[in-house]
């Protein structure tokens, strides 16, 4: 079963694999909760950047080369249209980890959201200070994954 409440079964008695395994049940439902918020939004920003893509001239033109469907889908606009996405998934980063405070406390897992909760209810500045470091700090390092991953995709861009 999938376990609900907690980060791990309480008095549970077990060597380090059953411990393990336990704790990996735990987090099945608050990940599958967080993905599921910005799955939708990633879907909708991918179809209308496919719809948007779709449209373009170098789609029409390899097209009338008699490049298959699946090659000029998959290679020519995909690629394409992964560009708009890589910015929104690398500006969604730290909406993700705010929304993290709210799943933990549904599920009743004590992680940084808790840290940070109980930090402004005692007006404790520094570890709301440090979730707020650890934040920015992630939000730095996926934008500039974002613009590695912009390289990757366009040929224009180039990283010197």
């Amino acid at each position: 079963p999938v376990a609900t409440i907690g980060a791990s079964t309480p008095n549970l008695q077990g060597d380090f694999w059953a411990s393990g395994i336990d704790s990996f049940t735990h987090l099945i439902l608050p990940t599958v909760a967080i993905i599921l918020v910005s799955l939708a939004s990633y879907t909708r920003y991918t179809r209308s950047s496919m719809l948007e893509v779709m449209n373009m001239d170098y789609i029409r033109t390899a097209r009338a080369k008699g490049v298959s469907e699946r090659s000029v889908v998959m290679r020519h606009a995909f690629r394409n249209a992964l560009i708009p996405i890589a910015t929104v998934v690398a500006l969604d980063i730290g909406q993700l980890i705010g929304g993290a405070v709210i799943t933990e406390t549904v599920f009743s897992v004590r992680g940084m959201g808790f840290m940070f909760l109980d930090g402004i209810s005692h007006v404790d500045p520094n570890p709301v200070m440090g979730v707020f470091l650890c934040v920015a700090i992630t939000a730095i390092v996926f934008n500039l994954i974002a613009d590695l991953v912009y390289s990757a995709l366009d040929a224009r861009v180039r990283v010197k």
